[in-house]
């Protein structure tokens, strides 16, 4: 570009030549004033409008201020020469902000380099909208990206970087992109042949799936599939092959992808995630001397680990794990400590034991000592996962004395982390105050006022702390130096519970107001005014200091400020009152229990904490705090111990005030109200919808009672079935071919719709992602009935055919499928028949059937959806020939067995057919009528 701008050459040559800053700004200025002429007086070709807005954007990058040049910027983006081009997008991305009213005026442009078949233009109009692309042109551009990303024309570097680009506007502006609507077309290109594409495109779906987790659920198979052709079966290019580790970066998206989402519960995927995990891990574990190459395999295995605590934290896999990780917090390189701890961390909120973490709890406390902040952050956060009723004094006693040499940026977090884990696994009160005490004695400045209300509050409720929590602030007050929110706790306490310890030695009346006077004179106006309550409740129940109080009180009675002005006239005036008046006792009756809350400091942790652009999928803290992510912030409570250093039955101290206010049945409404169903039950829950047309039906009902056919079929593909049942255990095969000239892409086959408590429907394998032309894909179901059911499950097939294509279709599988025929005699049919009996468990209907074309009864037919229905048709029981009489039993693994009899009474004359269905359970009744009754109906028969 230089050595074809002459002017612009020599200017950059002038600008380094100034050895002042005063030359080079008058050679700027002189040169602004130039092209401020120029282009006031027009006429500029394309070539002299890049040259002159050449020098602007290097004026601008070297810091000074341009007002000039928009104008021409806007211009130049819609030249049709490249060069031009590109200057104009330079400047537009480097002098415009997302509010500039240039910008509308570029937009129409924009959309045309979109539009455009030269990909350069595509791509220069994507970097102008990632970087500069505010809320007006997110909306009216937002179409056209996506339109670039998902069109099968489209340069795979131009499908790149429209992923990429959607991933800005939707972090910038998320309520632009319509996420749910297009999150199949998007997840469908993670199964793009380029892997450079499939980086870029599953950053998005990260974004995005992190906000719309139901819309984007099969971005979980996808990622799963596409991890097992990358580690197992080693399908990638050379290029994409880092130090030996292939794709590390598409390997780590993948595994965090899969934490957004609970464990599967499909089988096969699970076998395919545990070969992937088992896979790293082997690969992963052995370090080699290229550090590289380490660093890329230390990546994956990191993330793998953490996929697999997610996954299952029992797990064998996981064991092995634990093992690496303590190698790995005892490593040389500080980024494989970091990662080591962290993840750690991660296993000790989720692990049902910490047993394996705690035998290297020396190591990690020497961790708070590293020379690196960020490892002594994530020692921090594991040492505070990791403590419990076991480890809680030992843990907490190294980090109070850390805290005094503790870097200042680690102190406010290191206090509350403190103040938490005192409170959860005190095991006895006097520890949990002397901590506390010890805490803002040691780090004052760095306690927050939550602190010590919640000390105030243990202190109210539990009546066995308060003469111990007087005479140990007491104790603290008589320091030469006193923390200000000690001296309110001391302020506090004193005031309630001072009368407990007044007949002790060292700790009379007169000791107590001395200790609280001499610490006054340095606190703030709203400490003192604190103690000033204090001082009122004592002259109610020290009557022989009230003198020095009242003098106390009208000495504050002349102060300045209003607050403490107020309070002392308040108080004089009672003090004052005579000895025979109750008002003051009134007043000053000690403070009832406080109501049992919600700690205010686990909340405050999370908030300092927050959720990064990448969210987190766990919390740091034990299991507890990661069993209900909605409520980290529920801190348990201290509870009240039957004896002095005993525990409750979950591990912490019982509750202060358990029993007593807020005790009792009224404690709790909600508890009163558990196991009650509070949903509204007026609206049952909308079916899944599926695709439904006249052959769609027509094959559905075929199958119903028959072992193969046709299920869907259309001029891109067709499914077929084939299937056979044993007991409560099912095969189905599904055949889909295609019938195109050019490959089905992206093919995705799921199914959903089902209780999952009555029935498991699985793929024995992840389907394969294309599928050629004229050639045939097969896929095998594995079925098993666990319960009753009414719902078939739902194929969901999706594929790319130059557009993104979605079937929906009911799978024939149905309760009929479940039986057995069974062969019995006319006296055991009709024994069975009567001993079952009518109404519930019989279920009738009468309805019109067709004759065949002689006009005689279809019995053939009739037959066929019988015995097609796995029921044993009985031939010579019912008196009448033409009755059908057939007997099943419906085989499940959790219920059990269910007998069913079947009665089939067709009138030749009335055009009619009665069918009466007894079973020992009216849903099967119920449910096999249907199955039954509808192929042979004149007017709802499909077929």
């Amino acid at each position: 570009m230089a050595t074809s701008m002459r002017g612009l050459t020599q200017f950059i040559a002038d600008i380094r030549a100034s050895r002042v800053r005063e030359l080079e700004e008058k050679r700027i200025n002189k040169e602004m004033a130039h092209i401020r002429k120029k282009f006031k007086d027009g006429s500029l070709d394309g070539y002299q409008q890049k040259k002159y807005l050449s020098k602007i954007v290097f004026t601008y990058i070297l810091g000074y201020k341009v007002d000039i040049g928009h104008m021409e910027a806007v211009n130049l983006i819609s030249s049709s020469k490249y060069s031009e081009k590109q200057i104009g997008y330079l400047a537009v991305t480097l002098l415009m902000h997302e509010n500039s009213d240039f910008l509308r005026l570029v937009t129409n442009s924009i959309r045309k380099d979109l539009d455009s078949t030269n990909e350069i233009h595509n791509c220069l109009a994507l970097h102008a909208i990632a970087n500069v692309g505010g809320q007006e042109m997110a909306e009216a551009l937002a179409t056209d990206v996506h339109r670039l990303l998902i069109s099968p024309t489209s340069q795979t570097f131009v499908r790149k970087k429209a992923a990429l680009t959607l991933l800005r506007l939707y972090r910038k502006h998320p309520e632009v992109i319509p996420a749910a609507e297009w999150a199949l077309r998007i997840v469908s290109i993670m199964d793009d042949e380029d892997l450079g594409v499939v980086v870029c495109v599953t950053s998005l779906v990260m974004a995005l799936a992190q906000d719309n987790l139901d819309a984007f659920a099969v971005c979980y198979q996808k990622a799963v599939d596409r991890l097992h052709k990358l580690v197992v079966e080693k399908q990638y290019t050379h290029e994409y092959l880092y130090y030996k580790v292939p794709t590390p970066w598409l390997q780590v998206k993948l595994l965090r992808l899969l934490q957004y989402y609970p464990p599967s519960d499909n089988t096969t995927i699970q076998d395919t995630i545990l070969r992937v995990l088992q896979t790293i891990m082997q690969t992963s574990a052995e370090q080699t001397k290229n550090i590289q190459q380490n660093n890329a395999q230390n990546a994956v295995l990191f993330e793998a680990i953490s996929l697999a605590i997610h996954l299952d934290a029992k797990s064998p896999l996981v064991a092995s794990a634990s093992g690496l990780l303590a190698k790995f917090i005892m490593a040389k390189e500080t980024n494989v400590r970091y990662l080591g701890l962290d993840t750690m961390a991660h296993l000790a909120a989720r692990a049902d034991s910490l047993e394996p973490i705690k035998r290297h709890q020396h190591t990690i406390i020497l961790s708070l000592r590293d020379r690196d902040i960020s490892v002594r952050r994530r020692a921090l956060d594991l040492l505070y996962s990791m403590c419990d009723v076991d480890n809680a004094e030992l843990i907490v006693g190294e980090l109070l004395r850390y805290l005094k040499v503790a870097d200042y940026g680690l102190r406010e977090e290191m206090v509350l982390k403190i103040a938490i884990s005192t409170e959860k696994y005190a095991t006895s009160y006097k520890w949990y105050v002397d901590t506390i005490l010890e805490l803002i004695s040691s780090a004052g400045d760095h306690v927050g006022d939550e602190v010590w209300y919640r000390v105030v509050q243990i202190t109210t409720n539990t009546e066995d702390l308060q003469e111990y929590a007087a005479k140990a602030v007491f104790e603290h007050l008589r320091a030469p130096s006193c923390h200000e929110s000690l001296i309110k706790i001391a302020g506090y306490i004193l005031g309630e519970y001072g009368h407990l310890i007044a007949n002790d030695t060292g700790y009379s009346p007169t000791d107590q107001l001395a200790a609280l006077q001499s610490k006054s004179h340095f606190s703030s106006a709203t400490t003192r005014a604190l103690l000033l309550s204090t001082y009122v409740k004592w002259v109610n129940v020290f009557p022989e200091i009230k003198p020095q109080l009242v003098n106390i009180f009208d000495r504050y009675r002349h102060v300045l400020d209003t607050e403490l002005q107020q309070r002392a006239c308040e108080y004089y005036a009672l003090a004052m009152r005579g000895d025979e008046d109750d008002l003051l006792p009134r007043v000053c009756e000690e403070m009832p229990p406080f109501p049992e809350r919600e700690s205010a400091l686990l909340g405050r942790l999370n908030a300092k904490h927050g959720d990064a652009s990448d969210k987190r999928t766990w919390v740091i803290g034990g299991k507890e705090a990661n069993q209900d992510r909605d409520k980290v912030s529920r801190l348990g409570t201290i509870r009240r111990p039957k004896k002095e250093g005993t525990v409750g039955p979950d591990g912490a101290p019982p509750v202060p005030g358990e029993g007593g206010v807020n005790g009792g049945a009224d404690g709790d409404i909600m508890s009163s109200l558990a196991g009650l169903n509070l949903s509204s039950s007026g609206a049952p829950a909308a079916p899944a919808k599926y695709d439904r047309n006249i052959s769609i039906d027509r094959w559905f009902e075929r199958l119903t009672y028959s072992a193969e056919g046709v299920l869907f079929e259309d001029v891109q593909i067709q499914i077929g079935v084939k299937s056979e049942f044993h007991g409560h255990l099912g095969r189905v095969a599904l055949y889909f071919g295609n019938k195109m000239s050019s490959a089905l892409t992206s093919f995705t086959a799921t199914v959903d719709g089902f209780d999952s408590e009555a029935l498991s429907v699985t793929f024995a394998k992840i389907p394969q992602t294309v599928i050629h032309p004229a050639s045939q894909s097969q896929q095998l179901l594995q079925v098993e009935c666990k319960n009753m059911f009414t719902t078939p499950p739902i194929l969901q097939v999706s594929f790319v055919a130059g557009s993104l294509q979605t079937h929906r279709i009911q799978l024939p599988i149905v309760m009929s499928k479940f039986f057995e025929p069974v062969r019995l005699t006319s006296e055991d049919f009709f024994e069975r028949w009567k001993l079952i009996g009518g109404p519930p468990r019989e279920a009738q209907q009468i309805f019109p059937i067709k004759l065949d074309p002689s006009d005689n009864i279809d019995s053939p037919k009739q037959q066929k959806v019988v015995a097609g229905s796995r029921f044993q048709v009985l031939s010579d029981v019912d008196p009448n020939p033409i009755n059908i009489v057939a007997a099943g039993v419906m085989h499940m693994s959790a219920g059990g067995k269910v007998g069913c009899l079947i009665r089939v009474e067709p009138n030749r004359d009335a055009k009619l057919c009665r069918i009466t269905v007894r079973s020992t359970s009216e849903v099967v009744s119920a449910e096999i009528l249907n199955l039954i009754s509808k192929p042979m109906h004149a007017t709802l028969a499909a077929s």
